[in-house]
């Protein structure tokens, strides 16, 4: 593999024949949001270490320096003096969120219970995603939230009030959802409860244990009571499974593979990708397996294999929902025809992430069939792949998905906008250099 047109928005990956050696990929992007979110309302000292420095993440430190708490960051080394439950300032000017849905969401939760006027804007992409599913409980809590459309789009102007607990059942299995009325729970009234469909990820109900939150868990169902003060303690992040995948389905795809990423995060209900790259017949070993910090890590085997296409949707779907773009990349040069459902939440994404990805792939030669809630791609195993030019639309998932099909192509693949892996996986595209066999 080489990669020419690295520092502009477009890149040109050539094809390989396979990835081999040991990696690391970035720290997981989830816990380091959270890692900042929880160090600055517990009382003391954050260290985090493992910190993902993603143009989301920074969003989530520059919003929380504007309301007073000192971080100071040392590359991957992240330190929090936090200011306590109560303990941040009115910020001066309305805090921008970048391209990060996460900092919104979570953020909305818990100012809506700070007793202070606060406004959250975003990119021109952030602008237009949903949040009348995180107002819509809140304002039930007792939030003043104004904004566009009914407060369904950013801005959004908050007036913090004394929130009070309640038992909320989400239709549907959503971590930031989840999250932002735990945030608003923990200064809420009484007892907070969320109960979900499906479970959704966890990481917010793990951290906020090991900031010392009064919280349970029971099945789909989370409850925080009011909690007085959360302290702060060394939180070390594995690294990012969502950012491992696309390595793990790249070196199944390609021969001559033989590749071991190190210390990745393996909760539970993040390793769907695992799960359907082996039932599509990918041989994938889990080595190593410990706890850091609360969550599950581990280290990941992954050789080339002949995958098979498969019927994903559902309860399947739901812990690799992030990894969509990449699933479907596997399907493409799968074996056999693979039929994607249950996927709709995808279409307000950074971007609408099925018309994207369905978009790319019929630039390359794959065929496939968009569908409201997901996709039908016929797998292209044993037949030849041109290549060509795809638009990643600013969306990081679809960039570097795009980037491992490069590898099984004949031609190679330009990708426009490649620029947007800095969202997550800054340097991506050397690491792929690294690992590639010429």
């Amino acid at each position: 593999m080489s990669a020419t047109g690295i520092f502009s928005g477009s890149v040109l990956i050539h094809p390989g024949s396979g990835l081999k050696g040991e990696m690391t990929v970035p720290g997981d992007k989830s816990i380091s949001h959270r890692s900042v979110f929880f160090g600055s309302i517990a009382e003391g000292t954050t260290e985090v270490t493992g910190f993902l420095e993603g143009e989301d993440n920074l969003s989530t430190i520059s919003a929380f320096s504007l309301m007073g708490v000192d971080i100071t960051r040392n590359a991957d080394r992240v330190t929090i003096h936090g200011k306590g439950l109560t303990g941040l300032s009115e910020p001066a000017d309305i805090i921008n969120a970048g391209n990060s849905g996460t900092t919104t969401r979570l953020l909305v939760g818990l100012l809506s219970s700070l007793p202070f006027f606060s406004v959250i804007t975003g990119d021109a992409s952030l602008r237009g995603r949903p949040m009348k599913r995180v107002v819509s409980p809140l304002l039930k809590m007792g939030a003043s939230i104004a904004g566009r459309k009914e407060a369904s789009l950013l801005p959004l102007a908050i007036t913090g009030k004394k929130l009070k607990g309640m038992r909320f059942e989400s239709p549907i299995a959503s971590a930031q959802l989840k999250s932002a009325i735990l945030l608003a729970g923990l200064n809420a009234e009484g007892e907070t409860t969320v109960i979900e469909p499906e479970k959704s990820r966890d990481h917010t109900e793990r951290m906020l244990k090991l900031f010392g939150a009064d919280l349970s868990v029971s099945g789909n169902a989370v409850s925080v009571r009011s909690t007085k003060t959360l302290t702060g303690c060394k939180i070390e992040v594995p690294g990012d499974i969502s950012s491992a995948a696309f390595f793990l389905v790249g070196a199944a795809l390609a021969q001559g593979s033989d590749l071991l990423i190190k210390n990745v995060g393996v909760n539970p209900t993040r390793v769907g990708i695992i799960d359907i790259l082996k039932k599509m017949g990918g041989s994938i070993e889990v080595r190593g397996a410990r706890e850091a910090s609360g969550e599950p890590v581990a280290d990941l085997l992954v050789k080339s294999s002949s995958l098979k296409g498969a019927d994903i949707s559902g309860r399947e779907l739901l812990p690799a929902i992030d990894e969509f773009p990449i699933i479907c990349v596997a399907a493409a040069f799968a074996e056999g025809t693979t039929t994607i459902a249950g996927a709709g939440e995808l279409r307000v994404k950074e971007s609408d992430r099925i018309a994207v990805i369905s978009e790319c792939l019929s630039a390359i030669g794959v065929r496939n069939e968009e569908r409201p809630d997901g996709i039908v791609i016929e797998g292209t195993r044993g037949k030849p792949v041109k290549g060509g030019t795809i638009r990643s639309h600013g969306d990081h998932r679809i960039a570097m998905s795009m980037a491992m099909a490069a590898l099984n192509s004949i031609d190679g693949i330009q990708i426009e906008g490649a620029s947007s892996v800095d969202v997550s996986f800054p340097g991506f595209f050397r690491a792929l250099g690294k690992v590639t066999i010429a």
